[in-house]
């Protein structure tokens, strides 16, 4: 195996390579951190103090207002509804019937979704929809549920829905102040960009990003109302992982076989991160190219490392976390594997 040189170690100390045969063909570099609720990091890995758009991956800290505001159990959401405001889904039948449901109970409807639409990401309900001859709407969005979770927590609060993505809308300032709160850090002048479903996507170093989820891992710490929302968040993605991503997904597989003993999030552009309730700690990631198997491979040995990985997680993840690269005759050609610099 080809090792990085002292530069590159110094640079991007993990990286995630690519072999073919006996030859590491690509390499995937890593920043990452894991981080206890106190702040403590347990080790680091590349430049975690520079900010990094988490995207989809911290919806379960956004997705804390719809139960803090009284909204979920206004509207009596159970948990497959938060599983879902807390997804990134592949636009199945479960994930647009369940939305639409979730948006009549509020009084409203898909029209009122001010996320965009496109086609279902798992292939077979891509097909399927385009053989019965429809458009997809933007209930299929792998946002819907996010946004109807934003919705809801509007029409509970007395709040005009209308605009509810804007940086400005009282939605969306909710969130801001909750990511204060779990990252300590003010976010007035932090990069702010606009992400793929419309909402503002905040720039948080990664460090104060695992923080978060450690903290959101071990709300012992918080209020016994947030610290509550917590654990019913983290308790509904173990009951109900289909609805946090859908088929052929890691983040499926991973929160089904672990049973809360890990919840993990994925995010565009090759971010994870992971909250271990049991041990108290937030795992952060991202591969800097933005490449989706590198950062799997990644968390998986990150996973390993702390002991976190049973045999049934291993058993419905290696596939994702320790690929096996096949050709178009399914002969095994290579495989990835991570690689720590110390």
């Amino acid at each position: 195996m080809n090792k990085p040189s002292a530069g590159d170690i110094a640079r991007n100390p993990f990286t995630v390579t690519v072999s073919r045969g006996p030859m590491v063909e690509s390499r995937h570099n890593v920043i990452a951190v894991i981080s206890d609720a106190e702040g403590s990091v347990l080790k680091s890995w590349g430049d975690v103090s520079s900010p990094v758009y988490l995207r989809s991956a911290i919806k379960p800290i956004q997705a804390l207002p719809l139960l803090e505001s009284g909204a979920a159990d206004a509207f009596n959401l159970g948990a497959k509804e938060i599983s879902l405001a807390c997804a990134s889904h592949t636009g199945e039948p479960i994930h647009v019937d369940a939305v639409t449901a979730w948006l009549k109970r509020i009084g409203l409807g898909i029209q009122d979704l001010e996320c965009g639409s496109h086609w279902p990401t798992y292939d077979p309900a891509a097909r399927a929809l385009a053989v019965a001859g429809q458009e997809p709407t933007a209930a299929h969005n792998n946002c819907s549920g996010k946004h109807s979770g934003f919705l809801t927590t509007a029409v509970h609060l007395g709040e005009d829905p209308k605009g509810y993505i804007n940086l400005d809308h009282p939605v969306q300032k909710r969130i801001v102040k909750t990511l204060e709160d779990f990252t300590g850090i003010d976010l007035t002048n932090a990069p702010t960009g606009i992400d793929g479903c419309s909402i503002p996507t905040i720039g948080i170093p990664l460090d104060r990003a695992a923080l978060a989820f450690a903290r959101f891992a071990d709300p012992s710490k918080l209020s016994s109302e947030r610290a509550a929302a917590c654990r019913r968040i983290q308790n509904s993605i173990a009951e109900y992982p289909e609805m946090i991503a859908g088929s052929d997904r890691l983040c499926t597989a991973l929160n089904g076989a672990a049973k809360g003993k890990v919840v993990v999030k994925t995010g565009a552009e090759a971010v994870f991160l992971a909250a271990l309730p049991e041990q108290g700690l937030g795992i952060a990631i991202k591969a800097l190219d933005g490449t989706t198997r590198g950062a799997e491979v990644a968390l998986g040995a990150l996973l390993d490392g702390l002991g976190a990985m049973t045999t049934e997680m291993h058993d419905a993840c290696d596939p994702y976390v320790r690929p096996v690269l096949r050709n178009r005759n399914d002969i095994a050609v290579g495989h990835l594997e991570a690689v720590f610099g110390d």
